[in-house]
This record gives structure tokens, C-alpha cells and sequence, in this order.
């Protein structure tokens, strides 16, 4: 099987953000309300008025995507209504130079992506609502439309220096069609060999799979991902799940279905488990700027990746006893030592197996450590006690071993 290391170091990323931004962003009712509601493009592309884009949106973004624990974001360059943040260089005018932002904003998140330390990633549509030759009947539209696709995967590939990677949806939009897939991925590592090439599977049976050999990693778009299995795969593949706050991933701001932190971290926990990354959605606003719950929710996160940032990055899932329900072992492929996860801090004794000479075991949030018995391969401490008004849903120690 064949492993390649910009793969592996896309894995130790663990968690990243999803940006849904653009035009619908105005309109504040989510990113399909141009398909929902058949508004008709001359009507729609009066947005492109209203689109006044904040001029410090992108440190805005990359500073709280920092906040959440994020290492890596992946905006929407482009998203199934055709308009682009990026300038398409003469490809069409349906772009947010042209509009009343004025400038190239994918230029402007992948400066400050670059100046934070953050990886940028690209996310890009295959169905378009707006251009003339997308079509699912006639082949030779189809096949002009492809040739426009890839000119514009192409700027992004040359004009934005070296990129985390390339997320495509909306192969559903044709299954029937050509897509000429070889032709786009070979476009894309021509100009960056070591871009991440992610095509998006949805929600129905394709889930989790791999479906070109040029895939770099499957998705799980609000499915349960699951481990990898490389009994027959030619090269190694990452995974990914993404989930949202709320329903929609564009800005809805009488969307009022947000999930429990709790949920999100358990979510973002049990990804790491199986080796998969986490893509958490936000949709900025029209001004391009975070609503108040959004901020709110990255800060809420953040504060428990802060203090177990070791255990979700270069880790891997340890086949070993453990007698608490749910809890788990994982092997820091780092520092050499393992994390063990508690779901339930009721003071009752907790044992596991390892077989290596533990030396110290301590708490990531508070840095306490416990007094443990090791006898032979099994391990006995006693878990903390609920504090009251102090709750992190799930607790991390860390277990150093000789």
C-alpha cells in the first residue's frame, strides 16, 4: 500500500473549519435559497449590491478558526450558485471583484490564513445554477461546462501559492454524466502535487467511499464516519466527516436548531477515534463577519481543544481493556504516550490494560495527577468526582510511560 506523508500530515490536522460564503450569505436564509425558493438569476444577482464585505472579515474568521482549535479551513471559492469570491481572471464577470465587495477575497483569506498559521483549503462546486452550459442532457454543453470547471480549478491551483487542498461537491448534480475526472485531478497535481483531492460523496449509499484512485480522503457529510479499512485499498486515503452548527451551513439567522456543545465535542472526539477530521461549518455573515452564537460556540469549543490539543492531533486508536462504558485508549505517535478519554467522572475506579511501565498519570485540563496501581498490564486509578458548576463532557489524562 502506498502512504504518502502529505496525506498523513493532512490526518494530524484533526480539526478544521468549513467556511459557506457568498452571495446567499446576504440574504440570511442558508446557501440553497436560490434553489429552494426558484428565485430567478436576474432577481438573485441584485445581491451582488449588497455584498459589502468587511475589510478585516478574513482575520476576523482565521483568528476565532484559531479560537475553535482549527488548524486548516476550507472556504467556498465557489458554491452551486456560480458566483465566485476569487477573480475568475476574465473567465466571467459573476465574481466578487465585480461586485460591491470590489476585490478577491480568496486572496485576502489566503494571506491571512498564511500570516496565522492556518493551511487554506478550497472548496469548489461541479453543479452550477448560474452558467449557461451546465447541463445534464445535452453532452456537448456538458463537456464546454467541464472545460470552464477546470479553467477555473486552475486559477486557484496557480494564483494562491501552495494550498492544503481541493473539496469538490455536487457530483450527484449528474451521476449519469462524464465528469472527465481523470483530467481535473491531473490538472491539480500538475500545479500542486501535494493538494489533498477530496470529492465530497453526500449522503446516500456512496458515503465513506473512495470512488477515483486519486482521491486523497473520503467525506462523511453528517454521517458517522468509520474506520478505514486497508485490506484492499492500493494507497493510503484520510477521512473526513463535516457537520454544522445548525441546518443550514450558509448564514440563516432564524435558524434556531444549534447543537449542544456537548454534541459538537463528542462529535469532533469520536472522529478523532477513528482517525477521521472534523470539518465544524460556520456560515459568516453578508458583511463576512461571525454572528454573536457562532463566536460564542468556537470560543466554547475552544476551550476544551486548548487543553487537550495532544490528544485529537498525531494519534491513533489503542485495541486495548478499558472498564469504563465508552472510554478509550489512544497512542500519541509524538511524545510516545498514551491518552486515555473518560465520559463519566463519578469518582468510581477505572482500569486499563497497556503494556508498557507506567510512570505518571495526569489530567490535561488542570494538570492534577493521580495516584494509580499497575499490576502487571492492568492499571487502576480512581476518577475524579463531579465538580459541581465544572463540567468538560469528556475528560483527557495522560499516561507517560517508560
Amino acid at each position: 500500500m502506498i502512504v504518502k506523508q502529505y496525506i498523513k500530515d493532512f490526518e494530524k490536522l484533526g480539526f478544521g473549519m468549513f467556511v459557506h460564503f457568498g452571495l446567499y450569505s446576504t440574504m440570511c436564509r442558508g446557501e440553497w435559497i436560490k434553489h429552494m425558493d426558484n428565485i430567478p438569476q436576474e432577481e438573485y444577482q441584485k445581491a451582488l449590491a449588497n455584498f459589502k464585505v468587511s475589510k478585516n472579515w478574513a482575520h476576523e474568521l482565521v483568528r476565532h478558526a484559531k479560537i475553535a482549535g482549527c488548524k486548516y479551513i476550507t472556504i467556498t471559492t465557489r458554491h452551486h450558485d456560480g458566483f465566485s469570491l476569487y477573480d475568475t481572471c476574465g473567465l466571467n464577470e459573476y465574481d466578487a471583484p465585480h461586485s460591491a465587495a470590489g476585490r478577491d477575497l480568496i486572496r485576502e483569506f489566503v494571506d491571512e490564513c498564511n500570516k496565522q498559521g492556518i493551511v487554506p483549503f478550497f472548496y469548489h462546486t461541479l453543479i452550477d445554477w448560474w452558467h449557461p452550459e451546465f447541463s445534464t442532457e445535452d453532452e456537448g454543453k456538458f463537456k464546454r461546462y467541464l472545460k470552464y470547471l477546470r479553467d477555473s480549478v486552475e486559477i486557484l491551483c496557480t494564483k494562491y501559492g501552495k494550498i492544503g487542498g481541493l473539496w469538490f461537491d455536487g457530483w450527484w448534480g449528474n451521476k449519469t454524466g462524464d465528469w472527465e475526472f481523470d483530467e481535473l485531478y491531473a490538472l491539480i497535481r500538475k500545479h500542486q502535487p501535494e493538494a489533498m483531492i477530496i470529492n465530497n460523496t453526500g449522503m446516500g449509499d456512496e458515503i465513506g467511499t473512495v470512488g477515483h484512485p486519486e482521491i486523497d480522503s473520503v467525506t462523511y457529510e453528517r454521517g458517522k464516519p468509520r474506520a478505514m479499512d486497508y485490506s484492499n485499498c492500493p494507497k493510503y486515503v484520510a477521512s473526513e466527516m463535516c457537520e454544522v452548527f445548525g441546518e443550514t451551513w450558509g448564514f440563516a439567522n432564524r435558524d434556531l436548531s444549534y447543537k449542544p456543545v456537548s454534541q459538537i465535542l463528542k462529535t469532533l472526539i469520536y472522529c478523532r477515534r477513528v482517525k477521521a477530521n472534523l470539518l465544524l461549518n460556520i456560515g459568516p455573515m453578508g458583511n463576512g463577519l461571525l454572528c454573536d452564537i457562532d463566536k460564542g460556540y468556537l470560543k466554547k469549543i475552544g476551550e476544551w481543544t486548548k487543553k487537550n490539543d495532544p490528544a485529537i492531533r498525531d494519534v491513533d486508536y489503542v485495541d486495548t481493556f478499558v472498564s469504563g462504558e465508552d472510554d478509550f485508549v489512544m497512542y500519541d505517535n509524538t511524545n510516545k504516550c498514551y491518552y486515555l478519554f473518560i465520559y463519566n467522572s463519578n469518582g468510581e475506579d477505572i482500569s486499563f490494560d497497556i503494556d508498557k511501565k507506567v510512570k505518571s498519570i495526569t489530567y490535561l485540563d488542570n494538570g492534577e495527577k493521580v495516584e494509580f496501581a499497575q499490576e502487571s498490564n492492568r492499571v487502576t486509578f480512581n476518577k475524579a468526582k463531579f465538580i459541581y458548576a465544572i463540567n468538560y463532557i469528556v475528560r483527557v489524562v495522560k499516561i507517560d510511560v517508560e
